[in-house]
């Protein structure tokens, strides 16, 4: 005895017995299934019809049959100096849910800040098929040779879409909060020198005290030198600035990171937070709200950014929109136990 015919679920359906069993065109069940603009006109109960049909027979898009068809990778190449760190693997999420919905892959190398090692993986992504780029926290010295969206971007170049932060509007919302609750004598730690975003961020702050009549001495100011994403190099530039024993009841620190480390050297100089030193963080990373006390800080939406620099950069892809060379993103202050009405200059 002889097995009978296999299956459409055992044999693997393909687009046109999809079709043919919904009674529908295979122009209209692959613009849904791929989520194409033209689906846009379909009725939401046809949508339904054809994802439950697509699931019950098992069908799945031939994607080397789409690529040859279309001539294109779908692939997306992310350029990020760090990916471990609180900030770049929430924006790499943002990235992943956008891409992962528009049916593109995305393929992620590190570059930490060498400049040629960025121009090596740029080449070798664009080698491997890859139609354009997201760079995160990535200096770009030249416009890239593929289309670009940069988080966190700052140069302007043709083809390169960069979005950032407001970061005159974060200060001024930094600044404001502080002088509200008394302060005057303000220190800041600003960010490493390969952070993208340190330049920006200390001029927000510079105009933001000008229009405050905030006075930013240059004795309260410091830079951290490292390149590193963990609290140590907040720790240590924070017990740098402390023994200068200059007097000062509120800390502006570069980023979430950074502030965590900062305020274990407030506390190991016999100080408390925020009743002797207020202390506000940048980010809003996910410790932010847990650590004790809970940091204030200034929110930017990382995930949400990741979603926006990958509809972005498909849009361009797909030619379903123009391009545009920068969107502004608004910060929002949070604030949480770390900072607190003025008492006193505790150090000096």
């Amino acid at each position: 005895m002889t097995d009978g015919p296999k299956s459409t679920r055992e044999a693997g359906t393909t687009l046109k017995d999809l079709a043919k069993h919904l009674g529908l065109t295979k122009g209209t069940v692959s613009a849904v299934l791929n989520n194409s603009p033209y689906a846009r006109a379909i009725p939401q109960h046809t949508k339904d019809r054809i994802f439950a049909a697509s699931q019950e027979l098992n069908y799945h898009p031939n994607f080397f049959a789409r690529t040859l068809r279309k001539k294109r990778t779908y692939t997306v190449g992310v350029l990020c100096a760090e990916i471990g760190d609180a900030y770049g693997s929430v924006v790499i999420s943002g990235i992943e849910e956008a891409l992962s919905e528009r049916k593109y892959f995305f393929v992620t190398v590190v570059h930490h800040h060498n400049e040629h090692m960025l121009l090596q993986y740029s080449d070798i992504l664009k080698s491997r098929g890859s139609e354009g780029f997201i760079t995160i926290d990535t200096t770009l010295t030249a416009a890239p040779s593929l289309p670009t969206v940069a988080v966190s971007g700052h140069r302007e170049f043709e083809g390169v879409t960069n979005i950032t932060l407001d970061h005159a509007a974060a200060a001024d919302m930094v600044l404001g909060h502080l002088r509200e609750l008394g302060h005057r004598d303000m220190a800041v730690i600003k960010g490493q020198p390969l952070s993208i975003d340190t330049q920006s961020r200390w001029e927000g702050l510079v105009e933001g005290a000008e229009k405050l009549g905030v006075e930013l001495p240059a004795e309260l100011i410091i830079q951290m030198p490292a390149d590193d994403p963990s609290p140590q190099t907040g720790y240590e530039t924070a017990k740098e600035l402390l023994a200068r024993k200059v007097p000062f009841t509120a800390l502006i620190v570069y980023n979430d990171i950074s502030a965590v480390g900062a305020i274990r050297a407030i506390k190991e100089t016999g100080l408390r937070v925020p009743e002797d030193i207020s202390v506000v963080g940048f980010d809003d990373i996910r410790e932010a709200a847990y650590h004790v006390p809970s940091l204030t800080t200034v929110r930017q939406p990382m995930r949400k950014i990741g979603s926006m620099a990958a509809e972005a950069l498909v849009d361009r892809l797909e030619g379903h929109d123009g391009h545009t060379a920068g969107i502004l993103v608004k910060p929002e202050l949070v604030v949480r136990e770390s900072t607190g009405p003025v008492r006193k200059s505790a150090v000096g």
